[in-house]
């Protein structure tokens, strides 16, 4: 039931997101250019502070890596950083510290992308940079080779040494059996061992091309200036003629068998449980599909409102941590997720019983109104709190336009989570929370003799 003072701050969110919203709409509107080279330009304009975030966004990410060559999208991202014959390694990094910018990159299973927040006034500096790296990289054995130890370190601090992402590792393996979301993103290290300066030169001789990305700009800049400054650098680059048609990738069979599997690492401090189901995208769902399961996971485990939390920490004190997350920014399908971390006494076949008796019901009998729109006003809000973060607006455009949506899109994703009905919610339940379609995992102590010795 809801209390006094929940009725009183949903009532507060909703209308701050109805409002949010229609002001917007009367505001500056979001800009999206094509140039002739084939770029793709959005730009997001924000004049509350005189500062940009610049980020270019390559449509290419671990999934369309060639079989045998894993961790090349994540290890080229490295690279990217090592200089052209105009700007010798390490001079864009220092031109954006010195003129007070912030810098980094990011690898995907489907997109890789390189942002910098600097000062207005520097846009079309940190522009000039992104372009001549674009097609004017230069590389040798002297400096990929270092590059290779380094990522290899980077391997053995994300999942060598850390159990939880390698239970992670593992389930997207066997949740994936035919589609190349299966490999991480960060490589196998077997593979991440052999990669070479020509397989770099080669994947980025493939995929690094105008008409192979998106420029998304947030922040103190108008439309029309950022298009002429966009025209005056990346305009001047040559498209690439190879490129072009739709990104095809080997799909998955349909899913007949519940899988499990266990991780035994003397590492662990505390189980856990986690599943993940294969679930539709926003880009291959049916209307409708992609938002129900939004609000589902939400239901489910977001929160300490949530069905999960309430029903396994609070009221049966069976787990002290327990959520649902669901990823729809796939180009193919994509991930709806449960994990749980039992008290002590309890064991994880016990925490996955539990699990499946609240998945079970919600397929049963659904959700409540009262649930219902709790989540849409929450997830509404927290999508008018980005407005306010120009990092995070252009994460949210790079990463849709990436994967398959479109500008407007994005600008209508209030309104689709809005349209969600009760009945939605319970269908999407009953269709793609089914056990044959999940991984489930287990991640337990190894106190072996053996592990004993290892550790």
């Amino acid at each position: 039931m809801l209390t006094k003072t929940n009725a009183t701050l949903i009532a507060l969110l909703a209308a701050l997101a109805s409002t949010s919203l229609a002001a917007g709409q009367t505001g500056p509107e979001i800009a999206d250019f094509t140039l002739g080279n084939g770029l793709e330009l959005v730009v997001i304009p924000d004049h509350r502070a005189p500062v940009v975030t610049h980020m270019i966004w390559y449509k290419v990410g671990a999934a369309d890596e060639t079989p045998g060559k894993s961790g090349i999208a994540h290890f080229l991202e490295h690279l990217m950083f090592k200089g052209t014959a105009k700007n010798p390694a390490g001079k864009f990094s220092q031109v954006v510290a010195r003129i007070g910018g912030q810098e980094n990159a990011f690898t995907a299973q489907d997109y890789t992308g390189y942002y910098q927040r600097v000062p207005s006034e520097q846009l079309q500096t940190v522009m000039e940079f992104e372009a001549d790296r674009m097609t004017g990289l230069q590389l040798t054995d002297e400096v990929v080779l270092p590059e290779r130890n380094v990522i290899l370190e980077e391997w053995n601090q994300r999942v060598g040494n850390n159990p939880r992402s390698r239970l992670a590792e593992q389930i997207d393996a066997a949740l994936y059996l035919n589609h190349p979301y299966g490999k991480p993103v960060i490589g196998w290290r077997h593979e991440m061992e052999q990669l070479s300066r020509d397989d770099a030169i080669g994947f980025y001789r493939r995929f690094y091309a105008p008409n192979n990305a998106i420029v998304v700009i947030a922040g103190d800049v108008d439309p029309a200036r950022a298009r002429a400054l966009a025209e005056e650098t990346y305009g001047k680059v040559a498209r690439h003629a190879t490129i072009g048609g739709p990104r095809v990738r080997a799909q998955e069979p349909p899913p007949v068998a519940v899988r499990s599997l266990t991780l035994a690492d003397p590492r662990v401090e505390m189980p856990a449980m986690q599943r993940e189901y294969l679930v539709p995208s926003f880009a291959n769902a049916k209307r409708g599909e992609s938002e129900a399961l939004e609000v589902l996971a939400h239901i489910l485990g977001s929160g300490s409102n949530s069905r999960l939390y309430r029903t396994l920490v609070v009221d049966k004190q069976v787990a002290v941590a327990a959520d649902a997350w669901y990823d729809s920014n796939a180009l193919d399908q994509s991930k709806f997720a449960v994990h749980g971390a039992p008290r002590p006494g309890i064991t994880l076949p016990q925490l996955e019983t539990e699990t499946d008796a609240v998945i079970a019901q919600v397929i049963d009998k659904g959700v409540s109104n009262e649930e219902l729109e709790r989540t849409k006003t929450r997830l509404i809000a927290d999508a008018v709190y980005a407005q306010d973060n120009q990092a995070s607006m252009a994460r949210w455009y790079g990463t849709a336009l990436t994967t398959g949506a479109t500008v407007n899109d994005v600008r209508r994703w209030p309104d689709r989570i809005r349209a969600v009905t009760a009945d939605q919610v319970r269908d999407a339940a009953r269709q793609w929370l089914d056990k044959r379609r999940s991984v489930t995992g287990y991640l337990i102590k190894d106190v072996s003799p053996q592990a004993e010795k290892r550790s």
